[in-house]
C-alpha cells in the first residue's frame, strides 16, 4: 500500500503542476509579455474558469500526505513553515489580483492588481522550484550540529537562507545557490507551459509572439537543465544510483529529452493543443525523473545520525491506508466528474468568454 499511495501523491502533485502551473505561467506572460488591455484580458479569460479548480490538486495532495504519510506531513509542515506561509500569501495575492482588477474601472487600480497577479505567479514558480530543490538536496533531520541533535529524529528547521548560501552547509537554508537554480528552472518551464496554454485557449495576436518567445526560452531551459543536473550531482553524488540499479527508469529522462526537442518545433505545429500537450509531457517526465532518482525517499536526510524519511517509515498504519482508499476513490470520481464538466462547458477558445 505504501507504493500505491506514493504513486497517488506524486500523481496529484503532477496534476497540480500541469494545470495550475499553466495558470502561473500565464501570470508571468501577463506581467512581462502582454502589451495592452486586450492581450491581458485574453490571458485572464484563458485561465479564469479554471485556476481555482486547478488548485484542488494541491489541497488533495496535502490531504493524501496527511493521512497516508503523517510523519512526512508533520516533518515538512514544521520544517518548511516559513516558506509555506509565504506560498500561502502568494496564492492569496494571485487570486485577489485576478478577482479585483476588474472591480473598478480605473487604470491605476488595474495596474496595481495586474502587478500583484503577475509577481505572485512569478514568485510562486520560483518558490515551488526551490521547494523541490530542498527535497532533492535533503534536509538536516534532527537538526544535528557538532554531533548533537537539537530536534527529534524527523524534525528540522531551515532558515530562509544561511550565511554561506551553500547547499553543502550542515545547516542549509531554504534558498541557496542550488535551490535558486531549480527555482529559475521552474519559472522558465512554467512560463513556457503557460504560453502554450494561452496558444491553446485563445486566438490572440499575442500567440505569434509567444511561439517565437518559446523557442528562445527553450534554449535557456536547455542550458538550465544541464546546469541543474551538474549541480545536483555535485550536491548529491549518489543522485543517479537508482538509474544504474534499475535501467528501465531511463524512460523518464528519455521522454523528457524527447519532449524538449519537440518544444523547439512549436512554431510549426498546426494544432493549437499540441504545444500544451508537449510541455505537459516534458513536465510530467521531468518530475517523474526526479521522483525516480529519489525513490523510495520522500525527504532525504543530510546527516548519518537519522534515516531519511521514506515511503515505508513515514507511512500510516496499514489499516488507515486501506480505509483511506475507499474515501479517496469517492473523491476521485467527484473531482474527475467536475473537471470533465468544466472542460466540456469551457472547451475551445476563450476569447469571447468574459471573466467578470
Amino acid at each position: 500500500m505504501e507504493i500505491f499511495w506514493s504513486i497517488v501523491l506524486v500523481s496529484m502533485l503532477t496534476m497540480f503542476i500541469l494545470l495550475d502551473g499553466a495558470d502561473m505561467g500565464a501570470g508571468i506572460i501577463h506581467l512581462f509579455v502582454a502589451e495592452n488591455e486586450d492581450e491581458k484580458q485574453r490571458i485572464i479569460r484563458a485561465i479564469g474558469p479554471f485556476w481555482d479548480g486547478n488548485e484542488v490538486w494541491l489541497i488533495a495532495a496535502g490531504g493524501v500526505m496527511f493521512f497516508a504519510f503523517p510523519t512526512l506531513y508533520a516533518s515538512a509542515f514544521s520544517g518548511f513553515y516559513l516558506p509555506l506561509i509565504m506560498v500561502l500569501w502568494l496564492l492569496i495575492f494571485r487570486a485577489i489580483g485576478l478577482e479585483f482588477r476588474n472591480l473598478v474601472a480605473n487604470d491605476l487600480w488595474k495596474t496595481a492588481w495586474d502587478k500583484a497577479f503577475g509577481l505572485a505567479s512569478l514568485l510562486l514558480t520560483v518558490f515551488l522550484g526551490a521547494a523541490l530543490g530542498n527535497v532533492v538536496r535533503g534536509v538536516n533531520l534532527g537538526g544535528v550540529e557538532n554531533g548533537l541533535a537539537r530536534h527529534g529524529a524527523v524534525y528540522f528547521f531551515n532558515p530562509l537562507w544561511n550565511d554561506s548560501f551553500s547547499p553543502l552547509s550542515s545547516q542549509p537554508g531554504i534558498l541557496d545557490w542550488f535551490t535558486v537554480i531549480l527555482g529559475v528552472v521552474a519559472a522558465v518551464t512554467l512560463t513556457i507551459h503557460g504560453a502554450h496554454w494561452i496558444i491553446f485557449k485563445t486566438d490572440s495576436p499575442l500567440n505569434a509572439r509567444l511561439k517565437k518567445l518559446v523557442v528562445r526560452l527553450n534554449m535557456v531551459l536547455t542550458f538550465l537543465i544541464v546546469l541543474s543536473l551538474v549541480a545536483w550531482l555535485f550536491v548529491r553524488p549518489s543522485a543517479m544510483d537508482n538509474y544504474f540499479n534499475h535501467p528501465w527508469l531511463w524512460i523518464f529522462p528519455l521522454l523528457m529529452l524527447f519532449a524538449l526537442i519537440l518544444m523547439f518545433r512549436v512554431p510549426s505545429f498546426k494544432k493549437d493543443h499540441s504545444p500544451f500537450a508537449v510541455s505537459s509531457l516534458f513536465i510530467a517526465s521531468a518530475f517523474g525523473s526526479t521522483v525516480a532518482a529519489l525513490f523510495p525517499n520522500l525527504l532525504p536526510g543530510t546527516n548519518s545520525h537519522f534515516p531519511s524519511l521514506t515511503i515505508y517509515n513515514a507511512a500510516a498504519e496499514p489499516y488507515g491506508l486501506q480505509v483511506g482508499l475507499v474515501w479517496w476513490l469517492i473523491a476521485l470520481v467527484l473531482v474527475i466528474a467536475y473537471f470533465f464538466y468544466l472542460h466540456k462547458v469551457f472547451g475551445g477558445k476563450m476569447d469571447d468568454v468574459h471573466y467578470h
